[in-house]
């Protein structure tokens, strides 16, 4: 594996997109229509990949083992996400889900760090010490577990002062995915 290379994990819910609790049917992206990316966002991936960065998305998607949409419709979403942040000069190394519900016991579900693993594996890359980007408390628990440096965004589900009740702190904290990656990339 290659230490070398730069990485970085971007959770999609709440990063990449609009979260979609509260005003989707279920509260998940469960149709492109609803795929809403957030001001700002694809421009930070396209600024990534320009300052040599590799992005790995890693996301629950736990309404596809609730039934309310499919590993198919998961696909489609992803590949004109995909597409979209193709055509503004973005690309994505890889795109791991954990499909599972919470109750399944899976390894892959984040706080666990199986998509992590599965990501290293696959793409021949090292996640120790890289950035996971994310929006929730699960993101920042995945993070350190995975040995990884948590950036929570306020773009999602988190508000500020929901973080000062975490057993785990954010090792930083941005508005939104621009904003981490500007630091990211000048740190």
């Amino acid at each position: 594996m290659s230490d070398d290379k730069k990485v970085i994990f971007i959770d999609r819910d709440g990063v990449v997109n609009e979260d979609p609790g509260g005003w989707t049917e279920h509260g998940y992206v469960t149709k492109w229509e609803d795929f809403h990316f957030l001001p700002g966002s694809k421009e930070a991936l396209r600024k990534l990949n320009e300052n040599g960065y590799d992005i790995v998305i890693i996301s629950n998607q736990a309404g596809v083992g609730k039934g309310y949409y499919t590993e198919e419709d998961l696909e489609s979403i992803t590949r004109n996400m995909l597409d979209a942040i193709s055509e503004s000069g973005g690309r994505v190394k890889g795109v791991y889900y954990c499909v599972h519900k919470a109750d399944d016991n899976c390894d892959c579900r984040k706080p666990g760090t199986g998509l992590f693993r599965r990501a290293e594996t696959e793409l021949g890359i090292e996640s120790y010490g890289r950035y996971f980007v994310g929006d929730g408390k699960m993101d920042v628990e995945a993070a350190s577990q995975a040995g990884l440096k948590s950036v929570l965004v306020l773009s999602g589900k988190t508000k500020l002062a929901d973080v000062r009740t975490w057993d785990i702190q954010p090792d930083f904290i941005f508005d939104n995915l621009y904003a981490s990656v500007n630091f990211i990339i000048n740190h």
